[in-house]
């Protein structure tokens, strides 16, 4: 599979599989491609050659809106900058990601505290953003992703913010809140300690064909 950004730079990937229910983590040097195969495998963008399925679906195959009605009900993506709304509190940050899914009223209020709990941020549901720790943060974060029970989570190198005790806890959660959901799992890394973490480790390398400007 190839994927070309313009005249400077191509990025090649090699035929991966990644069953159902999986937990995975790719690892590579910046400029490998990892958050480009994340958003390849969340239809934010196609394949300058080769194709992408999930679950059986050519993703390349699908109309635009078929592929926001995928993202809104398939998967969840949780950003290496979280990209909360500072004037939302964590409880509204995560009921703006299931608006998004389809899911609203009390359904929708019920399910956002209830994973924002899960979390353990049941004392935080009033807080906004700049009154959380950065750990806090990435679990509202977190917490938006998976709300909407996704089939797909992804997460692009969910510990950069963090010290190493609270990089382990939100490994740690992450994981296990993929097992809860029966959720195929990839995570991107460029740290080795975060790799011994998972059994699959699918290794990215800048393609001889990768040429930067």
């Amino acid at each position: 599979m190839i994927c070309r950004y313009g005249e400077d730079v191509t990025l090649c990937f090699p035929d991966l599989e990644i069953p159902s229910g999986e937990q995975a983590v790719l690892l590579g040097p910046s400029g490998s491609g990892k958050t480009t195969l994340l958003h390849l495998l969340a239809g934010l963008r196609g394949p300058s050659a080769g194709e992408v399925w999930v679950d059986g679906r050519n993703l390349a195959t699908l109309s635009e809106a078929q592929r926001d009605a995928y993202r809104r009900e398939r998967v969840g993506y949780l950003f290496q900058d979280f990209y909360l709304m500072e004037g939302y509190t964590a409880l509204e940050n995560v009921l703006l990601g299931l608006g998004i899914a389809g899911v609203r009223g009390a359904a929708a209020l019920r399910q956002a505290a209830e994973i924002l709990r899960a979390v353990g941020l049941g004392q935080r549901l009033s807080h906004p953003p700049k009154r959380l720790s950065t750990g806090e943060r990435q679990r509202v974060a977190l917490a938006r992703a998976v709300a909407h029970r996704p089939r797909l989570l992804l997460a692009d190198e969910p510990t950069a913010h963090l010290d190493r005790s609270r990089a382990a806890t939100a490994l740690d959660l992450l994981t296990q809140t993929a097992k809860t959901l029966g959720a195929t799992l990839v995570v991107a890394t460029h740290d080795p300690w975060v790799m011994e973490r998972f059994p699959r480790r699918l290794e990215l390398y800048p393609h001889p064909a990768t040429r930067t400007a």
